[in-house]
């Protein structure tokens, strides 16, 4: 079966287990917003089996993520569902846990906004939002690559690009959850962790 393929996925799924698998020891379940090619969702699943991992997408990444989820056949992740952040009815998912990687940098402003909202709606309290991707800190780039890259995001869609920290912390407060640990990770990356209040 032909399944696509993001090189990214592969670079950095190791560091992302490793930050992720003590902060989902004591999960149950995870909804994964933008799962992508599915690459991700497979490769964690695997390795967090006691947890049940629920993809997610807008409806044209279905098949990818399914031709990935087929492939693995494991009994923890869920077929996607479908979900674009900005749409006013998320379904009816329960997870303890949310987690995205690579989608704040893509999606336009209200996305972003929405995202957040959703997230904070959808979680139990002390559940975890954790977010994988480049951030700016105090509207300043914390390489030339990710200034290029911003550059390169804004060309295909002005609308898109880094997103500052303090903007996201905002977001966050404004969704009821307050901001817990920021990972450094390779390639000018970082994991932020943030907690629904109890």
């Amino acid at each position: 079966m032909n399944k696509p393929y993001a090189e990214a996925c592969d670079r950095n799924r190791g560091p992302i287990l490793s930050v992720i698998e003590p902060l989902f020891a004591d999960c149950k379940s995870v909804l994964e917003i933008g799962s992508g090619t599915g690459q991700h969702a497979v490769y964690f699943a695997a390795r967090l089996s006691h947890l049940v991992w629920q993809t997610s997408d807008v409806k044209e990444n279905h098949a990818d993520i399914k031709a990935w989820l087929d492939d693995a056949k494991l009994t923890n992740v869920r077929d996607p569902v479908l979900l674009d952040v900005k749409q006013k009815n998320w379904p009816d998912i329960k997870a303890d846990t949310v987690f995205s990687a690579n989608t704040a940098h893509i999606m336009d402003q209200d996305g972003v906004k929405a995202m957040f909202s959703g997230v904070g709606r959808i979680l139990p309290a002390q559940g975890k939002f954790v977010l994988y991707g480049p951030f700016n800190y105090n509207k300043q780039y914390t390489s030339d690559s990710n200034a290029r890259f911003d550059v390169w995001l804004k060309a295909r869609d002005p609308q898109s690009g880094i997103r500052n920290f303090e903007d996201l912390d905002n977001l966050a407060k404004a969704a009821g959850m307050i901001f817990i640990q920021d990972y450094e990770m390779p390639a000018n990356n970082r994991i932020l962790h943030w907690q629904k209040k109890a």
